[in-house]
């Protein structure tokens, strides 16, 4: 069965967040469940740079104001189809944003141009069973494929955030490609402009997202983002898998980018990490402090304004915090305003280091993820898989993949975190406090750490419920 997967980012030639991560990590994962996935994705310089052995599959004249090819070749074990078209992406730095920090003004027509060939190639060149369309980036694709009365593939569209919808001026419909038709409440028209999510909600045949308590909330009028009618319309054709990680690249025991590789037999051995963690953040190195990470973008939605009212919470337990990210310069400005007064309590990096955050769940004793809502999250699946116990909100998936340690399950040795809720202030400091009570009773927090060390946090289970899903639609 052949799948072509269309996505705006691919780790490792292009990542802003964990969409690289699930449509780097899903092919090889659906390969081993007789599904060989295509990747389409937009031709930026790294993409271009890295692509082997190519070779031109679709030529067009005009893509949205210039000519493009589409080129397919191999980046490392995944088969790329890469969009030629220089006016579109040929530029540096972020994909979506400019160096003034604003969205590109042709964000539209660029996206619209992955929309356009995905539908081309799929029922064209390809010729493929199903397409796979991630967030609104690739959502034209669906509206494209349904203008046409021959049948053609299966759609999946999978959202990954339901907050980023791709709104642009209706002013764009006939630039675009779009029909009046489609321009209407029944179609992809939202509040007056285009929306190239709901156009992957209203006509791809299945919609899923990134974990079961986040396919709940998104058709609630609290969690939907002004879609929720849409989504409960769609009724059974809404769904939740839960995402994985590749457990290649998250494995402790053969992680090049840590000082000290451990499993789960040997989570002692963290230690070594955890004092290197302290010295790469100027922290004190103390080994009785229990050492808080954070890899997470800066925003109102991860909740890291919270974490700022909380340090002294955590500063009275005896807790340190190593930060990574970057987002919002309030934000940013807080924590380095925070980190100045207590340095050896609180160290920040702003940006992203793939090394870093390794180090960080290799070395962390505990990972916040305080989010208002979280679709998934793969950064608490990568702390349970490391020994660094997660203390999350209980929304989305982090509900679904972390178990609270309270009286119930730390009796019966099921725990593998802390969860709280709702996501406000008293409740975070609570779970600080519950966090270091854990921290003092040693055997609950060793019984607790093996617990989600032990966790599969794989892709199989979530690729053979693709798999499922895929084979239906052809069926």
């Amino acid at each position: 069965m052949k799948v072509l997967a269309v996505t705006s980012e691919v780790f490792p030639l292009v990542k802003t967040g964990g969409l690289a991560d699930v449509c780097g990590a899903l092919p090889a994962a659906l390969a081993a469940e007789g599904v060989s996935v295509i990747t389409l994705m937009p031709g930026y310089p790294p993409v271009l740079t890295e692509l082997r052995d190519t070779v031109v599959i679709l030529e067009i004249a005009d893509l949205f104001g210039g000519p493009a090819r589409a080129l397919r070749g191999q980046a490392g074990a995944l088969d790329i189809v890469a969009i030629d078209a220089p006016h579109l992406y040929a530029r540096a730095g972020d994909p979506y944003v400019g160096p003034d920090g604003v969205d590109w003004p042709d964000n539209a027509v660029r996206f619209a141009g992955l929309g356009r060939v995905a539908a081309m190639l799929a029922k064209g060149a390809l010729a493929v069973d199903a397409v796979h369309l991630h967030d609104w980036q690739a959502g034209l694709a669906a509206a494209y494929l349904c203008q046409r009365d021959e049948p053609g593939p299966g759609i999946v569209a999978t959202v990954h955030n339901l907050a980023f919808q791709g709104l642009f001026g209706a002013h764009m419909l006939e630039a675009l490609g779009l029909t009046a038709e489609q321009f209407s409440p029944a179609g992809l028209e939202y509040h007056g402009a285009i929306s190239f999510l709901k156009a992957s909600l209203i006509y791809a045949d299945r919609i899923t997202t990134v974990s079961p308590t986040y396919a709940d909330e998104i058709r609630t009028a609290e969690g939907g983002m002004g879609l929720d009618g849409v989504l409960r319309q769609r009724g059974h054709n809404v769904s939740g898998i839960l995402n994985g990680i590749d457990t290649d690249i998250w494995d402790p025991e053969i992680d090049p980018a840590i000082p000290v590789r451990f499993g789960r037999g040997k989570p002692v051995r963290r230690a070594a990490n955890k004092a290197a963690l302290q010295r790469h953040f100027g922290l004190a190195e103390n080994g009785t402090a229990l050492l808080c990470g954070v890899v997470s973008r800066m925003s109102w939605q991860k909740g890291l304004d919270l974490l700022l009212e909380v340090l002294p919470v955590l500063r009275a337990e005896n807790m340190q915090l190593a930060l990574l990210g970057s987002g919002e310069p309030a934000l940013q400005a807080a924590f380095s305003a925070a980190a100045a007064r207590d340095p050896d309590y609180v160290g920040c990096l702003f940006g992203y280091d793939e090394t870093v955050a390794h180090l960080i769940q290799a070395g962390s004793d505990a990972l916040l993820v305080p989010s208002r809502f979280e679709p998934c999250g793969l950064t608490q699946l990568c702390a349970l898989r490391y020994g660094s116990i997660p203390l999350v909100a209980r929304v989305g998936g982090l509900a679904d993949t972390v178990i609270d340690a309270n009286a119930a399950s730390l009796t019966q040795g099921v725990a593998t975190g802390v969860q709280f809720a709702p996501v406000t202030r008293p409740a975070l400091e609570q779970a600080l406090r519950r966090l270091g009570m854990l921290w003092r009773n040693v055997p609950a927090w060793r019984r607790t750490q093996r617990n989600g060390m032990a966790m599969d946090v794989s892709w199989r289970g979530p690729a053979a419920a693709y798999a499922r899903l895929f084979r239906a639609l052809r069926a």
